[in-house]
């Protein structure tokens, strides 16, 4: 047992097959803090080690384990068009600061099927001139698809990046219906 007393280790991580690829999700007794896009042995190893260097804790794959059950049964209903929302507990101890701040703006004002500009997500948070940093802030997201990057779209209509790729950002915003389906 831990110091708190309890068995489970503080950190958990499991990979799930989705739409999009493989993604590792990470969970603490906080809640979900991380979610990594092509979770292959080589990701996955690359991102445990980080996460561990930023935590102070080695994470520990656990599959089974009730850290993860929900947000592993959220992430697979979204993937089968069976859930538009997650609600989960997130541990948010990866940023800070104005990320932070415009990332819970995003999960909390972008719902499903829609989609924000840069500096429209900007002007939300109180900051119109920042789109930039807006984009800095996706690319910084440790809880993409949870926390909804992928609805963050260039003013003039363009995609915009995304750390998981065009291609997965495209998949995304077609699953909610933004975009078509690719027809190959």
């Amino acid at each position: 047992m831990d110091s708190e007393g309890q068995d489970e280790p503080r950190v958990v991580w499991a990979v799930v097959q989705s739409g999009i690829g493989p993604l590792l999700l990470a969970a603490s007794r906080d809640g979900l803090v991380n979610v990594v896009f092509h979770a292959t042995d080589a990701v996955r190893e690359r991102a445990v080690e980080r996460l561990a260097s930023r935590l102070g804790t080695e994470p520990v794959e656990a599959p089974g384990s009730p850290l993860l059950a929900e947000a592993i049964r959220q992430v697979e209903a979204y993937f089968a068009g069976a859930r538009r929302d997650f609600d989960l507990p997130l541990d948010w101890s990866l940023i800070s600061g104005f990320n932070r701040e415009v990332l819970r703006e995003l999960t909390s004002g972008v719902p499903y099927g829609t989609v924000v500009g840069y500096g429209d997500l900007a002007a939300r948070v109180g900051q119109p001139g920042a789109a930039q940093a807006v984009g800095m802030a996706m690319g910084a997201n440790p809880l993409p698809v949870v926390v909804p990057c992928h609805r963050v779209v260039e003013s003039g209509g363009g995609i915009g990046g995304f750390g998981g790729g065009l291609e997965t950002k495209r998949r995304l915003l077609a699953l909610e219906g933004v975009l078509p389906e690719p027809l190959f």
